[in-house]
């Protein structure tokens, strides 16, 4: 079952991570929290783990559409952008699929938010993709 969309790009990670921000504020998203897995790994479990980083993104005007149909969606926001580096070395950016998580909810009133929120994950993925496809090899 997939619960995400994704794109793979060879980038340096954290230029990957900036141009994923940058993209999801051009789409209306802000990025309310960005957990580095790898570094909290490190602190708690005192292991190595690969470059990893959850972003919380959120639109207030589209969170205050949904959260005025369905107040116990908040549980399930911010939508999660992942970036994490592979085995490979490629960077891998993906979306929580909005409307899996949406559908949880059961409410069909909060399908057009969905919608828009994917659609708009998707132009944001295909910015990460194409910033990286157009940039000269090293």
């Amino acid at each position: 079952m997939h619960y995400t969309t994704q794109t793979t790009v060879e980038g340096e990670f954290d230029e990957v991570v900036d141009t994923t921000v940058d993209a999801l504020e051009t789409e209306g998203f802000g990025v309310l929290s960005d957990i580095d897995v790898r570094a909290t790994m490190a602190e708690k479990l005192d292991v190595d783990f690969r470059n990893y980083r959850i972003l919380g993104a959120c639109s207030p005007p589209l969170a205050h559409e949904a959260l005025t149909e369905e107040i116990d969606l908040g549980a399930l926001l911010p939508c999660n952008v992942i970036v994490y580096e592979t085995d490979d070395g490629e960077v891998v950016v993906g979306a929580v699929d909005p409307e899996r998580l949406v559908g949880i909810a059961d409410n069909e009133a909060l399908d057009g938010v969905a919608i828009e929120v994917g659609e708009r994950f998707e132009r944001v993925l295909a910015a990460v993709a194409d910033e990286f496809a157009a940039a000269p090899d090293a």
